[in-house]
């Protein structure tokens, strides 16, 4: 697992920005939420990133960009979001290796744990938070907000 105050494992996906998505694009403009969940339309995550994204501009006046990630297509994530009122970009890690490097993948079910990840400006791991089970949601967004404002 990436140590915390050291750099975060780069990666580059496709994303819901009809476009690939790199930790590197943040690299002096923003710190990222990384979250890793497991699979779009599932009950745990249909709550989780819909909370997240309606805290969207709480995470923006931190300088933040919460970024999802899990193994489904960029199709799937449009349609999830689309169906959740979702307005975060989604990434696409369909071979887990995204989630390999935050070792997170789970490779007997194929998918992540669920995990949150905050990288800072200079692309430092500066706080992780991985659940016991893919069905808990411990961490939700105030405790994500109240993390940023130690940065």
């Amino acid at each position: 697992m990436p140590t915390t105050g050291e750099k975060a494992p780069d990666f580059k996906l496709k994303s819901t920005l009809d476009k690939e998505v790199s930790l590197a694009d943040y690299k002096g403009e923003k710190n990222v939420v990384l979250v890793f969940y497991p699979l779009d339309f599932s009950p745990t995550c249909s709550m989780q990133l819909p909370e997240y994204s309606s805290h969207k501009s709480d995470f923006e006046s931190r300088d933040a960009e919460v970024l999802g990630v899990n193994r489904d297509s960029v199709y799937a994530h449009k349609a999830w979001a689309k169906e959740f009122g979702i307005e975060l970009p989604l990434l696409a890690d369909m071979t887990g290796e995204a989630a390999k490097a935050y070792d997170v993948y789970m490779p007997e079910a194929g998918i992540s744990k669920r995990a949150v990840f905050i990288i800072d400006k200079e692309g430092v791991l500066r706080f992780q938070h991985v659940e016991n089970s893919p069905g808990d949601f411990t961490l939700h967004a105030d405790g994500i907000l109240a993390e940023l404002d130690k940065l």
